[in-house]
């Protein structure tokens, strides 16, 4: 069983996390789940969520949305819709997304996508919770 597992957390526009390490808990659409090195091969959807992973006693956190996790032995590849790690979330632009999806929330109209605002709010609640949060060192 290899000692480490090689993450990759891909978006359209930019790799957001490349690097060895000992522990991932991933989002999924069925819900979460860890891979560890030595995980069986698995192919599955995410959903929007918090991502974190463990590299010695430090834990980053990635908010991400929508997508797939490839899980190898020794590699989990993440090609998400939107990844953001803690210290590049825009806290101001994260909370005045949260404000415009609650609005619509509470005054729905025909012209409103209901299940968007929803995904949106989901989405600001993750990223701010984040940001708050930051990077952990045991």
């Amino acid at each position: 069983m290899p000692g480490h597992l090689t993450l990759e957390i891909v978006t359209p526009d930019r790799a957001v996390v490349s690097q060895r390490v000992d522990e991932v808990q991933v989002p999924g659409g069925e819900g979460s789940f860890g891979v560890l090195p030595g995980h069986t091969p698995l192919l599955t959807t995410l959903q929007v969520g918090e991502l974190w992973y463990r590299t010695g006693e430090e834990t980053a956190r990635v908010a991400v949305s929508f997508g797939f996790a490839e899980v190898q032995p020794d590699r989990l590849t993440i090609l998400a819709q939107m990844a953001e790690s803690a210290e590049d979330i825009d806290t101001t632009r994260a909370e005045a997304a949260r404000k415009r999806a609650a609005d619509r929330l509470a005054q729905p109209s025909a012209n409103i996508d209901i299940g968007r605002a929803r995904v949106a709010l989901q989405k600001s609640l993750v990223r701010l919770k984040i940001a708050s949060q930051g990077n952990i060192r045991d």
